[in-house]
Parts: structure tokens; sequence; C-alpha cells
């Protein structure tokens, strides 16, 4: 499937409840999921995709666009631009988006946090340190609405500090905190992961009602299957291969801490980072009118 493709449908779900779609962006595995309210034709974009060649450094639209196509074509009204963490595998197409539909960009309030780490990493004072560009920054429990939909916010740090789950009627929408079954859980060796804290976030997770519809925001094919990104709590705790009911917290942390240390860096995390600590915005032109991205030379 190219990156420019929709996928199908993964949910219409109940009438008084969320309609879900998503779009795979097969470049990167990321999913790309739409939150509608049916009632009143509101709705949330969840983890957006800006094409990105590193080789040439050039951006692209195609996926994106695609996406506002659709919305336009159904005639629904973007109320939010939802960032479950700042990704370092794929550049956020949420400014480029907002820029066509409107809509607010929002991320966890931690993200202060990882906006400090790497305007130090990347020494570049154009990273803000507040939260800025983001138009809202979400607490633990904070509400929010999608139309008449009532949304909620869960902070589920671990694999970074500024992880968080949407959750909305009897849908949650996960970020990179588990993937399918299958596949596993978060990766926890980026700067300030730590596997302690992702299993108990995964818990959290995993107190929601058994039914509970998850959707991930990536999904890797293990053994070459095809995509698949929506798995209810049941059958996470259930049969997640890391982290199901029977793995107790110091296996789990010895487990995740093997993996990780036989883990390359993702292929994009240096262009995707200084991005998406903007919310999406490239770095501001320089004299000549070019944007650049750095990258540190034996610093990480």
């Amino acid at each position: 499937m190219s990156q420019s493709q929709q996928s199908s449908a993964a949910s219409q779900g109940r009438a008084a409840g969320p309609q879900v779609r998503s779009w795979f962006h097969a470049a990167t595995n990321t999913v790309c999921h739409l939150v509608v309210d049916p009632q009143t034709r509101h709705c949330a974009l969840i983890d957006s995709v800006l094409d990105f060649d590193y080789a040439s450094g050039r951006t692209g639209t195609a996926f994106a666009d695609a996406i506002v196509e659709y919305l336009r074509d159904e005639g629904l009204q973007l109320d939010w631009l939802l960032e479950t963490h700042a990704h370092a595998d794929h550049l956020s197409a949420a400014s480029y988006i907002r820029g066509k539909l409107g809509g607010r960009i929002a991320i966890g309030e931690h993200i202060r946090d990882v906006q400090k780490v790497f305007r130090a990493l990347f020494h570049d004072e154009g990273i803000a340190q507040d939260g800025r560009p983001f138009d809202q920054l979400f607490a633990d429990g904070e509400t929010f609405a999608i139309g008449e939909l009532q949304a909620r916010v869960m902070h589920t740090p671990g694999h970074t500090p500024a992880c968080v789950v949407y959750v909305v009627g009897d849908c949650a929408f996960v970020g990179d905190t588990l993937f399918m079954p299958d596949y596993g859980t978060a990766r926890c060796d980026f700067p300030g992961g730590d596997a302690h804290v992702l299993y108990r976030s995964v818990r959290r997770i995993f107190d929601l009602p058994p039914q509970t519809r998850l959707y991930m925001c990536h999904d890797y094919m293990p053994g070459g299957r095809e995509p698949r990104w929506v798995c209810t709590v049941q059958e996470q705790r259930e049969g997640n291969v890391q982290i199901h009911d029977g793995v107790g917290e110091q296996q789990f942390v010895e487990f995740r801490k093997r993996r990780d240390a036989g883990l390359g860096m993702p292929a994009l995390i240096m262009p995707s980072i200084q991005v998406n600590v903007r919310a999406g915005r490239l770095p501001e032109a320089e004299s000549n009118g070019v944007s650049y991205l750095k990258v540190p030379i034996n610093a990480v």
C-alpha cells in the first residue's frame, strides 16, 4: 500500500459514539486516526504525517492532502489536531493541515520537558521550552469536546515523558505506548524513557473496560501479515507478547532493557524531533530563505 493510499475504515462505532476512520502511512508504518462525532460532524485528527524524503531533504503533502480532501468531501469540521507525543519516526503534518482546515494543535503538557531536552541537544534556541507553538497542553485527566463527544486525556509516560492516550467513548488512541498484541510495547531508551514507568502506564490502559477498542499509532506487520491497528483491552491483557497479565513489572523491565539495547535509532529521529517539538513546523528560515535541520555529531 503506497503512503498516499487510504486504508479501510477501522471502526464506524455506535450511532451515539465516535466514528473512526484510519489511514496507514506505509513509509513510516504510522496510522493516522480521524475521530468523528456523527451528531455534529465535528472531528479530531490524531497523529498526522508529513511525507519526508531524508536523502533529498524534501517534504511532501500527498498523504496529508488525501485526508484534507476526505474531510472536505464529507463536510467535516476539524476541531483538533491531536498528538500522542513528539514522534521520533515521522514528521507531523499538524501545522500543514491546520493551515488548510483550521483546528487547534494539542499535546500533553509534559511536552515542555521534551522541548528542554532537545533544545539543549540541538543547541537550538528556536525550540521553545514552554509548550509553544502548540495551541493546547493537556493535563492528566483533563477532558475536552469533539463536537458533542467528550474526550479524556490519560498521561502514559515511559516511552517519552509526554506520551498521552486519548479516550473517546469506547475507543482509546494509545500512540506508541502499545502495539498490536503480536508485537508488544514501545521502546524506553529515548531521553526521559523508563521501562518501570511504561509498565505502570500500560497497566492504567489495561484498567479500562475490557471491550474498549485500542487504536495503535504504528503497525510493523510481524510475520508479514497485513497491517492491523485495532484490538481490545481484553485482547492485549490476554495476548500481548511482552506485557500480558502474567508478566510482572521486573520481568518486563529486564526484557525491555535487553531489547532496547539492541535497537538502532529510528531513521527519521533527527528531523522528526526538531519538527515535532514545534507542533509540525519547520525551523524558521535563515537569511537565504531556507530552513535547516541539524544533526548533532557524536552527541547521542
